[in-house]
């Protein structure tokens, strides 16, 4: 049975690896979409909705793909921490956080134009970080790691030394799902189990 094509719908070097990870056949078109945040939408609308029209754009030009899209934002309070946009934003950031649970959100949409298909959902992560000092916080942002981050943090990168515990995917934070991902694949047709 021949599998039908798989397309990632992000440039993000972390969602690729996950998904090569888990023995998926797949192509990267990016969809360069406009990610501004709505006003009042909550976390949880702005992850779903944006992982949807990244997909939507690009399983415009490929109507028999299985389009995968995918967002990723860290919230606390209420807030949206999205990417940071300088060195000061970053630190304000991380004190935000440091020594609290935050939620990671990640939304994921599949897409197949051809069979009319629109699958969206989103998970959440508790994360709970160690207490961070000035210091440590300004050494860490130095390094520029955080800079393209939501929450400016890497939990699969120099930001793991500063995680105390994760409830919920690992994986969500590090940018998708990916068990939750394969199931849904494996359920469509759209990927066979390796060993299957």
């Amino acid at each position: 049975m021949q599998t039908s094509s798989i397309i990632l719908a992000s440039s993000s070097p972390r969602r690729k690896e996950l998904l090569s990870q888990a023995g998926v056949t797949f192509a990267i078109v990016v969809s360069g979409c406009d990610e501004t945040p709505v006003p009042g939408e909550s976390a949880q609308e702005m992850v779903e909705r944006l992982a949807v029209v990244k997909a939507a754009v690009v399983a415009d030009q490929h109507p028999n793909a299985y389009v995968i899209g995918a967002d990723t934002t860290v919230c606390i309070h209420g807030e949206i921490l999205g990417k940071p946009e300088s060195f000061e934003e970053a630190c304000s950031m991380l004190r935000k956080i440091q020594g609290r649970t935050h939620e990671v959100l990640g939304g994921i949409a599949i897409i197949n134009r051809s069979l009319g298909l629109e699958k969206r959902w989103y998970h959440s992560t508790k994360v709970t970080m160690a207490p961070m000092n000035e210091e440590v916080i300004a050494r860490y942002v130095r390094t520029g790691e955080p800079m393209d981050k939501a929450g400016s943090y890497a939990i699969q990168g120099l930001g793991l030394q500063f995680v105390d515990t994760v409830e919920g995917s690992y994986s969500n934070v590090v940018g998708l799902n990916i068990s939750a991902l394969m199931v849904e694949l494996v359920a469509l047709g759209a990927h066979q189990e390796q060993g299957a």
